[in-house]
């Protein structure tokens, strides 16, 4: 093809280009002075945008949905986010994806590094692996908590706008109606919701229904006093109105709530993590000080080191368990246990194992059984009685097949290091040159083979050793062969390896751990509820906001704010309900029995208000020092608040610093000092004999 065809191509293919773009042009021009501009308006109104972080999440969570192992977390999750997205399924579903997606990318990793470090060690590997999986729920349980901290600082805007909107409209629903337009903020679905029941056919079941879901007490509060107020009417009080003013109650109660969460988040910020670290550096720990320090290779290789590792290992579970039981800051967090079908149960339904866990159930009606249930009521556990064996039990037989489990495999690695490590006739304080560590690898082959030729064989004497040592030709050819020296060296080797092998008290020590494990779900109830005594001042100023609130509204009287009490207490929950019960035989009597079930000194002084409110004078009478003393009981609200922190913050140091102390202590302090004074003790006097 000659130059002067090419060059017409081209012109001829630039050409034709350019009168596609003018058509192009001309024909975008018409079509934007056409209907079909707004046409496509409204249909870029109506589509998604396929790549957006809405539309991934709600795929993921068809994803989620179905995986074998995820789904149970998903819907453990989806029934606490159900709560606060309330008849949302849209965005219950992307709050549910967004939690889980953010644990996965998180725990993925994780599970990575710690396969990259403890690659050389399986034992470690397999626990840490496991216990990474019970990360998840720390995860998803901080995001929903700090959802639930979200609501909690908008329930203060949304106040303090109920407030404008009830003296501008002067009707409680109109007032909520209004506030709640704002779709943009989860209070107002909740704001709606409470709309709904008020102006409903029967709302006074329709409140109870809600009780049962509000994502926290205060919105509770709120919603009893909306229906109250517009059931009973609104009155002044002290020239100013009775539901703002309860409002403004409810609202200083949520500040304190507010700071107590934030100052408790900033204090267990990190020590969740501080307890778990350690087990994260046993590896690195491990390689460094045999790398410097190559007298402690027999420790850290050996039993003593796996034994530390597994006792840091169980400190630091048993550490991050109790801190994360420790920060709970009492936020409202719906027990999922009894909406599904747990392990517990499926396992106790089987007729055979049900026999089992009932021999070790107390009799019904005995003392031992109802210390027990007093136990998980005052400890506020989910679990039934036969659920709480059937993990003691199931506790202790684990712990005590793994424990079996354990020790077998220590005197495997004990049998495996003699095989393993390089023999010298001196004790090593530095590190072997790569020419003698050759050389003693050599001899401990040249030792396994007449070691292998022995084992098992307990009656094997020295003489039997020497005979096969002048037959080893390794042996005979070497400069300053020594056979009886070898034979010892060998023989020593020998007893502690026929030695190796599970024996009658390692069975008692497992059968001591299984019943240190069947006791540890009732010790973890003990602890719970000893923090739960910590905080009974917290919520008996609770109940004094509650009857502050009540107490001034028309026919209110002592049954009704026994009920209300009953419906946010958590630590007197047993006794106030016992109460509520017996009233109808006898309000009195049933006061009393309250007073002698509870011995908290401010609890009983507001059960004495409550019995001379029943016979003798009102309501407003018998709590009246509760109004003319609010702000002398808000600070010291603040004031107690502070002190349950602090306890808090004590105690959680203490625990969450204890593996890493023990890791620093037992596991690398420890050995270098005590190994390294005696290998230096060995060596001088050795070299004494020398002399």
């Amino acid at each position: 093809m000659s130059n002067k065809i090419l060059i017409y191509l081209i012109l001829g293919i630039i050409l034709l280009f350019a009168i596609i773009v003018i058509f192009y042009m001309q024909l975008r021009k018409k079509m934007m002075k056409s209907d079909y501009k707004r046409i496509r308006e409204l249909q870029q109104g109506t589509k998604s945008n396929l790549h957006s972080s809405e539309i991934m999440y709600q795929k993921l969570y068809v994803k989620y949905v179905k995986m074998p192992f995820i789904k149970r977390y998903a819907a453990k999750l989806r029934r606490r986010l159900e709560i606060i997205d309330t008849d949302d399924e849209y965005a219950t579903r992307r709050d549910t994806a967004k939690i889980l997606t953010r644990a996965i990318v998180i725990l993925v990793p994780l599970v990575l590094a710690t396969i990259l470090i403890t690659r050389s060690n399986y034992l470690i590997m397999g626990i840490l692996l496991i216990f990474e999986i019970f990360m998840i729920d720390t995860l998803i349980d901080g995001s929903v908590d700090k959802i639930d901290n979200n609501i909690l600082k908008e329930q203060l805007d949304f106040f303090s706008e109920i407030r404008h909107a009830y003296h501008e409209y002067n009707m409680v629903e109109e007032a909520i109606y209004q506030t709640s337009q704002d779709d943009e903020k989860t209070i107002s679905k909740q704001g709606d919701r409470i709309y709904e029941i008020l102006i409903s056919d029967d709302p006074e079941m329709e409140l109870e229904k809600y009780y049962d879901v509000a994502p926290n007490p205060f919105l509770k509060e709120f919603a009893g006093v909306s229906y109250l107020t517009k059931e009973f009417g609104d009155r002044k009080v002290d020239g100013a109105s009775l539901y703002l003013k309860n409002i403004n109650n409810i609202g200083q109660e949520m500040q304190l709530e507010i700071l107590k969460r934030d100052k408790l988040n900033y204090v267990f910020q990190s020590l969740a993590v501080i307890s778990i670290v350690p087990i994260l550096f046993l590896e690195p720990l491990k390689s460094w000080a045999v790398s410097n320090f190559a007298f402690t290779e027999s420790w850290y290789c050996g039993k003593p080191g796996m034994i530390v590792q597994i006792l840091i290992l169980i400190l630091t579970f048993i550490s991050y368990i109790l801190v994360r039981k420790l920060k709970d800051n009492g936020s409202t967090s719906m027990n999922t246990q009894n909406l599904e079908n747990p392990w517990q149960a499926k396992l106790y339904k089987k007729p055979i194992i049900k026999q089992i866990v009932n021999m070790f159930i107390p009799k019904e009606g005995t003392r031992d059984y109802r210390k027990v249930q007093q136990t998980l009521k005052d400890a506020a556990s989910t679990l039934k009685i036969e659920w709480l064996y059937v993990n003691r039990l199931s506790l202790a037989i684990v712990t005590a097949i793994v424990s079996i489990f354990l020790f077998g495999y220590l005197h495997n690695l004990a049998v495996d290091y003699i095989y393993e490590e390089p023999t010298t006739d001196y004790d090593v304080i530095g590190g072997l040159s790569d020419k003698d560590k050759k050389k003693a690898l050599e001899v401990t082959e040249a030792d396994n083979k007449i070691l292998d030729k022995f084992k098992g064989k307990v009656r094997t004497t020295k003489e039997d050793i020497k005979k096969e040592v002048n037959k080893t030709k390794f042996y005979t050819e070497s400069s300053g062969f020594d056979a009886d020296k070898i034979s010892e060296r060998i023989y020593n080797k020998l007893t502690l390896i026929n030695g190796e092998y599970l024996q009658w008290f390692e069975i008692l020590l497992a059968l001591v751990f299984a019943l240190v494990a069947y006791m540890g779900p009732m010790w973890l109830l003990y602890f719970q509820v000893k923090m739960r005594q910590l905080e009974m001042e917290d919520e008996v100023m609770q109940f004094q906001t509650i009857i502050l609130m009540l107490m001034r509204i028309e026919r209110v009287n002592v049954e009704i704010i026994l009920e209300w009490l009953e419906r946010y207490s958590n630590i007197f929950r047993a006794p106030i309900s016992k109460c509520v019960n017996n009233y109808e035989a006898g309000a009195w009597e049933a006061l009393e029995q309250m007073k002698e079930d509870v011995s908290f000194m401010q609890m009983i002084r507001i059960i004495e208000s409550m019995q001379a409110a029943v016979e003798k004078i009102p309501i407003r009478d018998a709590f009246d020092e509760l109004d003319s003393e609010r702000d002398y009981y808000q600070e010291r609200r603040k004031e107690s608040n502070e002190r349950l922190i602090k306890r808090k913050a004590m105690i959680g140091k203490v625990i969450g610093f204890a593996p890493m102390v023990c890791l620093f202590v037992g596991y690398l302090i420890f050995p270098l000092v005590f190994i390294g004074l005696t290998s230096m003790t060995s060596s001088f006097a050795t070299m004494s004999q020398m002399k």
